[in-house]
This record gives C-alpha cells, structure tokens and sequence, in this order.
C-alpha cells in the first residue's frame, strides 16, 4: 500500500516538476480533541534527514484509507499543493493551516483540483477534476487494488472542557482575536474590517492541511 502511494507521488512529480521529494508516511489522523475533525493528510516541511539532505513529509491517514480511490489520490495532489507552496516560498494558509488563502486555491488548480470555499477553512476543499481523473486513471486502479486496510479512529475521550465564560476563541487572517457566544456565532460570518477575511473558530479543524 505504502508503495503505490509513493507511486502516485512519483506520478505527480513526474507531471508537476516543481514537486519536491517527500518521506510519505501513513498515521493516524485522529482528532486531538472531540470537537476537532479527521484529518485525512498533511505536509510538513523539512522534517526527515536524509544524509545531508533535509525533506519535508506528507503524511495519509490510515483512518483516510476507508475511503474510495480517487479521494486518496484528491488528498495527495492536495498536499503537492502545499509542498509546491513551499517551493515557491507562498504563503498558502493562516490560523495554524486551517484556514486555507486563494493562493492555496490557485495551487490547487494548477495540480488537478477544484477548490470549494467552505466559510471557516477558506478553499480547502476540493474535488478532483475529470481532465486529473483521466490523467491519473493508471494510479487511481493501482490504489483501488491496494486499499485493503485502514486504521480505526482513536475512541473518543469524553467532552472537551469548555471555557470559563462558553464563548468561542476566533481569528482571522491578520490576527486579531474575538469572542463570541456560540450562538452568535452561528448565526453567520463575521468579517475583520482589516483583512477582509471572516474569523473562524480555533477549535475548528480540517480534513487535509
């Protein structure tokens, strides 16, 4: 399983050449806490040692092997996105790479991606386009055969202790904090007059970073 994943990195490479090498693990990808999310892959910049050579990682998670073929691959091409973010020296996200910029958006694209703007984690979302589908039947049959075992969640822990005065912490882009009611801040976006971006809860989490 390992092996097809590398090789579907290969294949990325191969057609986006500007893609570094990576140490492609597969982990978990269990929420820290009980309000917080699955986390299908990240990128990590410059985190193995290889001789004299520093690479980043990209890690899948086990529990994200469960899923179909192609939204394995959605993830990897996603986080080629962030690794090309990191060549070019891009900033691609903020809040602790939750909130994912149009910058992130136009990498997305340019790897065979379409990004969906989602109100708290900007344009992480993503589908897989059918012209990226097309050129990576090969890999997307390679993962179908292999995908054979996926890691179960880590049980959950209990409810997570809430504030003193159960409020929600948010940010946006630029910074600045507010606290807000959960009510409140259901109700809708509330956007910084500063950046121009709307805050976000820090407890939220997404799905890939």
């Amino acid at each position: 399983m390992l092996a097809v994943l590398e090789g579907c990195w290969s294949a990325i490479r191969e057609r986006h050449l500007e893609v570094p090498q990576v140490v492609l693990v597969v982990a978990s990808g269990s929420p820290a806490g009980p309000k917080q999310n699955l986390k299908w892959g990240h990128f990590a910049s410059l985190r193995w040692q290889h001789g004299e050579q520093l690479l980043p990682e990209v890690l899948i998670s086990g529990e994200g092997l469960s899923r179909p073929a192609d939204e394995v691959l959605k993830t990897l091409l996603h986080e080629a996105a962030h690794a090309l973010a990191d060549v070019r020296s891009i900033k691609d996200t903020s809040r602790q790479g939750r909130y994912h910029n149009e910058k992130f958006a136009k990498l997305a694209r340019e790897l065979g991606l379409e990004p969906v703007k989602d109100r708290k984690l900007g344009w992480s979302p993503c589908t897989l386009t059918d012209p990226a589908a097309r050129k990576y039947r090969t890999q997307i049959k390679a993962l179908s055969a292999a995908l054979r075992a996926y890691r179960h969640a880590e049980p959950a822990k209990g409810k997570e202790r809430s504030s003193s005065n159960n409020g929600l912490s948010c940010t946006c882009d630029c910074g600045r904090k507010i606290r807000l009611s959960r009510k409140v801040f259901d109700l809708g976006p509330i956007d910084c007059g500063v950046c121009d971006t709307p805050f976000t809860a820090d407890n939220s989490d997404g799905g890939e970073s």
